[in-house]
């Protein structure tokens, strides 16, 4: 791994990114866990394994998605159930009849993605989280139910909605309480707006001109944080171990032998499941066909998941292959895009030497 250790090295060097922690793994042993670059411009506090990152969009599958599987799996939900069977609130529109596995696949119909906060911003904290939610019921389809597949964080905040519906709680605690505290992991939360760790424990991340300051252990996502930094789509913070670890359950699960048996062979499964002729399964990406950011190497039977402010991860379910890449590429700015083309470059290297290829 010495030529994956020097890209990594050099991508520090070209402003890909300020830092990050790249973490390889086969069949449950660490190939290679290494830290490069600095958390934070400003100080040059330098990135270690132990850094937390803004996660971004893994709040989708890694805390969102799994809390949907624990309900499915103790038949509180079905797949099937359509929103406003679900949600009275959407009773009387026409988003009623969307099933819960579009919203995973992202073929709902709803647009990617609206700047709720400029609107949420003016209320007083408190009755943000409501405005939020008649503002999802509101908001119009793009495309016909089921008819194309775009990414949407619209889809997540209504799926944490119906979560948090179901349980009588908030996600971060409902995801804590029924998957992370059972697999012992603690280096995976929600920071809301005053999270339990200093700020020098954290990547920063942009510096936002709406909120005026460097994002430091705070959710970059301005949905998210406006209310509370604790959303389906976005809010989750954790270390690449951590990552790891759950990842490993649910590879551990998928292949018949869960250590903690938390999740059902299969139910992972099927949330692994490619739907036809798309690069979705249910709550994860899979490889597209051409230009993914997994590179060429990754199986077709592989899941994973991007996330804006730099993250990544890909899980060959077939080799057990794990690669996770956490950045804070989006500090100082996001304008930054080296990563795009920089992701499949790495993943290619890593996956040409562990298969020999």
């Amino acid at each position: 791994m010495q030529h994956v250790d020097t890209l990594m090295q050099q991508a520090v060097t070209d402003q890909v990114f300020p830092g990050a922690v790249l973490l390889v793994s086969r069949e449950g042993s660490l190939v290679l866990h290494k830290a490069y670059g600095v958390a934070d411009r400003t100080t040059r506090r330098p990135v270690t394994r132990e850094t937390f990152f803004d996660l971004a969009s893994l709040t989708k599958p890694l805390a969102t998605t799994l809390a949907l599987m624990i309900l499915v799996q103790q038949n509180r939900l079905g797949l099937e159930q359509h929103l406003g069977d679900v949600l009275p609130a959407f009773g009387a529109v026409e988003k009623s009849v969307i099933k819960i596995n579009q919203l995973l696949y992202h073929n709902s119909g709803l647009p990617d993605y609206r700047p709720y906060y400029t609107d949420l911003e003016r209320l007083p904290f408190g009755q943000r989280k409501e405005a939020l939610h008649r503002l999802l019921v509101k908001e119009p389809l793009l495309h016909p139910i089921g008819d194309r597949v775009l990414y949407s964080d619209i889809g997540f905040m209504i799926l944490a909605w119906l979560i948090e519906e179901i349980y009588g709680d908030r996600l971060d605690r409902i995801v804590s309480g029924s998957v992370y505290e059972p697999l012992g992991l603690e280096d995976l939360f929600f920071a809301g707006l005053n999270g339990p760790h200093p700020r020098e424990l954290f990547a920063a991340t942009e510096h936002c001109p709406w909120r005026n300051r460097l994002m430091v252990g705070q959710v970059h996502d301005e949905n998210a944080y406006v209310v509370g930094g604790v959303q389906g789509h976005a809010g989750l913070f954790g270390t690449a171990a951590a990552v790891q670890m759950l990842l490993l359950e649910l590879l551990s699960a998928y292949h018949g032998d869960p250590p903690h048996k938390l999740f059902h062979t299969d139910l992972v499964r099927l949330f692994f499941k490619r739907l036809p002729d798309t690069d979705r399964a249910l709550g994860f990406d899979m490889p597209a066909a051409k230009h993914s950011s997994s590179g060429s190497f990754f199986s077709e039977n592989t899941v994973g998941h991007l996330g804006y402010t730099g993250t990544s991860f890909w899980m060959d379910l077939n080799r057990s292959i794990i690669v996770i890449l956490l950045t804070n590429r989006i500090h100082p700015s996001r304008a930054n895009e080296a990563l795009k083309e920089f992701r499949p470059i790495l993943h290619d290297d890593v996956m040409q030497r562990l298969l020999n290829l």
